[in-house]
Formats: C-alpha cells, sequence, structure tokens
C-alpha cells in the first residue's frame, strides 16, 4: 500500500526502527502517523504526526486507540505493529520474561489484527505490517525467549497473509538484521558492530536506512521484509540442509561466546 495520503500508526515509536518508520512515512507523503509507545514521552509530535501512547500488551487498550483514531481522524489504513522487547534468555528464563514477549512480540500483533479487520475486510483494504526478526526465521543465539516468540510472529503473518488475500487485506513481516538501535547494543555492550558479528554478521544498517527499505517494500505489498537482502542466501541455506545449519549455528554460537566475552 502506498502510504501517500493514509493514515499509518506506529507502535514502539519512541526510537530505534519504530521513531524512523514515522520518519520515513511522513516523507513518503503518509498524511497522518500516528507514534505510539508505551509512555508517550520521547514521541515526535508535529503537524503530521501525533503522538499517543499504547501499551501493545493491553487488548482493550488497542481498541481503544483504533476507535479514537477513526473518530478523529479517519480510517487507519495502515498498522505497524513494530513494538518489541528481548533479552529474555533460555529455558531457565522466569515465567514473568516468557509472559512479557509473548505479549508484545506476538500477542499485540493478534489484538491489532482483532481491532482492525471488521473494519478493514468491510472496506476490502487494510495493511498489517509487523516486525518479527531475523530471529522468527533463523534464530537468536543465546535467546531462546526472543527465539521462540518471533517464530510465532511470522508464523501468525503468515497465517494473516493467506487467510485475508482475497478480502483485499495486505500483510507484511519485516524481518530485520543488524539495524544500529539500543536493541542491538544491548546484546554486546553498546558495541553495534560486535553484537552484529554475535547475531551472523552483515552490515549494519542504520534505523534510517532500514525504515526506508521497509517503506518501499510495503508500497511493493511484499510479504517478507528483510532489511538485508543477503539474509535470503541464509533462509534458503537453512531450508536446503537444516542439520548442516544446526551445526554450523552451534559453532558460530560457539565462537559469538568468545567475542561477547571480550
Amino acid at each position: 500500500m502506498d502510504p501517500r495520503g493514509k493514515i499509518a500508526v506506529v507502535t514502539g515509536a519512541a526510537g530505534g526502527i519504530g521513531g524512523a518508520l514515522v520518519r520515513a512515512l511522513v516523507t513518503a507523503g503518509a498524511d497522518k502517523v500516528v507514534a505510539t509507545d508505551i509512555r508517550v514521552e520521547g514521541l515526535p509530535s508535529d503537524d503530521r504526526v501525533v503522538a499517543r501512547p499504547l501499551d501493545v500488551a493491553d487488548k482493550d487498550a488497542t481498541r481503544q486507540l483504533v476507535d479514537s483514531i477513526e473518530s478523529e481522524l479517519g480510517p487507519v489504513d495502515l498498522w505497524f505493529a513494530n513494538a518489541g522487547v528481548a533479552n529474555g534468555g533460555g529455558a531457565d528464563a522466569p515465567d514473568a520474561t516468557w509472559d512479557l514477549q509473548w505479549r508484545v512480540n506476538v500477542l499485540a500483533h493478534a489484538y491489532a489484527a482483532q481491532a482492525l479487520l471488521p473494519g478493514w475486510t468491510a472496506r476490502g483494504e487494510g495493511h498489517l505490517i509487523t516486525t518479527a526478526s531475523m530471529a522468527g526465521i533463523l534464530t537468536s543465539l543465546g535467546d531462546g525467549v526472543y527465539a521462540a516468540t518471533k517464530h510465532a510472529a511470522v508464523g501468525f503473518a503468515e497465517w494473516l497473509a493467506i487467510t485475508y488475500a482475497d478480502q483485499g487485506i495486505k500483510v507484511s513481516c519485516i524481518c530485520p538484521g543488524a539495524v544500529d538501535t539500543p536493541m542491538l547494543r544491548g546484546t554486546a555492550g553498546g558495541d553495534a558492530d560486535r553484537a552484529a558479528a554475535a547475531i551472523g554478521g552483515s552490515e549494519v544498517l542504520s534505523a534510517d536506512e532500514a525504515a526506508a527499505r521497509v517503506v518501499q517494500a510495503v508500497t511493493e505489498d511484499r510479504f517478507l521484509i528483510l532489511t538485508h537482502p543477503e539474509m535470503q542466501t541464509f533462509i534458503e541455506r537453512k531450508a536446503a540442509d537444516p542439520q548442516r545449519w544446526i551445526k554450523g549455528m552451534s559453532r558460530l554460537w560457539g565462537r559469538a561466546q568468545e567475542l561477547l566475552k571480550d
């Protein structure tokens, strides 16, 4: 869907890819962009950007925000379910960590769909863009909770895209690679390049460059949006020989642990 003249919503917009998506949508000609985060502080706001608080893990709050936007600004055309949390740990992570990541990384997408789909199917158009991760297709070394929830996010986006295609609904799933955000830096003591090496390399993109690629892909109605096109090769290698891929990733995990110790 071309953002020009449209009303778009971006969750997790206080920084990182979310904040960059707000800027990219304004540049692409969106009529209004509603920037949301759990707190309104730090959100952009001007004549084309409206700042609103939203806890994406709250189903009722999501529905109320959709209703208020549609009564005040008009129907939502594009919804970027971008908010996410990471650093969950492994099998021994506490239940509270699993619950938070499940609600933010997966259920928030379902809550958005529940609130938006009735209006979109009635109008015969709408575009839901969810942010998963390459962790949702490959894995996330050292963070099993994140890997599991992001795999679920990819699976839900695929199901939505298949189920609602004949009703005019577009669905895209963003799987970012190494993008220079606080989340990425948090995996390696603030060093984006070291973090990128630990998750498999590739160029570290600025958030604005990644967002520009995303908005272009959304305009082209692409389902799977890779901020790093070279990651397609890794996807194909995994699919072609899962056993070899697991062995290779195990070796990479060993090297990553050594790298992150330095």
